[in-house]
């Protein structure tokens, strides 16, 4: 007796993605959606999957689901008044988004930024890049079934937050730097709260080593699974941790340097295996990195104004022109193209979105692996759903 092949596309008829993606199934395989809805996917990600078993034949990111037209916001509003965007296109990051958009407005119009407030800049972005990174290692962590680590994580992130907060008057979507500098000096408080910081951070990532990154289940989960090769981290466009983490010591800090970075001497941490146990060892380094990178800046931290005594405020009409900035997110590269027509909005501006580059490896990626590996490989992306859907 033989049974009748199944139609891949019965019960798909208002689902066009869906359909259209079933419509290349093999007649026993099965169409499964992960998310928008999933734990391990962080935000409304879609991602169709045609599954032979346990196995993935074929994976589909859908994306859209969050689009709330960032570029186009750009181009309604005055230049002062797209700050609070950046601080959402990446939430976790935003310390670095608010840099891209400062920074190419500056290049646009000119600007000479004070050396305190670049120093600044680099305190407060680096500490936001470790709080990002601890909050990737304990959802990645909680994706993979351990529990307990995500604690550690947010007690670590708590104390950021409250040093952060002082300066930025936020606890995550921050919106503190200006055009010309940021918006509050630090204060001798704030200092010795950074230097207290540095002080505790070595002994907690040596108990991170000891509970988590030397443990076999994890090691077991993460070597030589989803391995990127230096070619195909190269085809797909990715950067940060993902092309670290295949071999390429290319950091935007140290590549094309911005602000006061050239000032600073740390490691490019890099790992040459391309799987996700080399991923997640790189932001573990870079945690160490940017602690090194925060006390040479508080070491060296010139007097001065935090911010140009005739910023621009307001409504403000920057010249004619265009300008690409580009700095280094704890996801990678952030670009933000500018054009500028001489009005009080920005005539043209485009987002280069890191998130966006690395995602699109996981089609080709997740191919033949296991379902529960897939998840690992996803999660090695750092993904920041939002930032994709900008």
């Amino acid at each position: 007796m033989s049974w009748p092949a199944a139609d891949p596309c019965q019960g798909l008829e208002g689902d066009s993605y869906a359909r259209n993606f079933a419509l290349g199934a093999r007649g026993d395989s099965l169409i499964v959606n992960m998310g928008p809805q999933h734990p391990s996917t962080h935000g409304v990600l879609r991602v169709l999957l045609e599954m032979d078993g346990e196995y993935v034949l074929r994976a589909e990111p859908v994306l859209g689901y969050i689009h709330r037209m960032h570029e186009h916001m750009a181009q309604t509003r005055a230049y002062n008044q797209f700050f609070p965007n950046m601080g959402r296109v990446d939430y976790l990051h935003a310390l670095a988004w608010n840099w891209a958009w400062a920074g190419a407005v500056e290049r646009l119009a000119g600007m000479e930024v004070p050396r305190r407030a670049e120093y600044i800049r680099v305190i407060s972005t680096e500490l936001n890049r470790i709080n990002s990174h601890l909050l990737w290692w304990g959802a990645y962590l909680l994706d993979l079934g351990a529990v307990t680590p995500i604690m550690y994580a947010f007690e670590d992130r708590e104390i950021i937050m409250d040093i952060l907060q002082e300066i930025t008057g936020s606890r995550l979507t921050y919106c503190s730097f200006r055009f010309g500098g940021v918006v509050a000096d630090v204060t001798p408080g704030f200092v010795q709260r950074v230097r207290e910081l540095i002080k505790r951070m070595p002994e907690r990532l040596e108990m991170y080593r000891d509970l988590v990154t030397g443990n076999a289940i994890l090691r077991g989960r993460l070597e030589g699974v989803g391995v990127i090769d230096e070619m195909m981290a190269r085809r797909y466009g990715a950067t940060g941790p993902v092309l670290r983490g295949s071999g390429v010591a290319y950091d935007t800090r140290r590549a094309e340097p911005y602000g006061v970075y050239g000032d600073f001497h740390w490691d490019v941490a890099v790992r040459p295996e391309g799987d996700s146990m080399a991923r997640y060892l790189v932001r573990m380094e870079e945690i160490e990195s940017s602690l090194s990178i925060i006390s040479q800046a508080l070491d060296g931290l010139p007097e001065g104004d935090f911010l140009l005594p005739d910023a621009p405020r307001g409504k403000w009409k920057p010249p004619v022109g265009e300008v690409y900035f580009a700095v280094e997110g704890a996801r990678g590269k952030i670009g933000v193209y500018l054009a500028s027509d001489g009005s009080e909005n920005p005539y043209r501006v485009k987002l280069r979105s890191p998130s966006f580059s690395n995602l699109s490896l996981f089609a080709e990626l997740s191919q033949g692996t296991l379902l529960s590996d897939a998840v690992a490989i996803l999660g090695s992306l750092d993904l920041v759903i939002p930032e994709i859907d900008r």
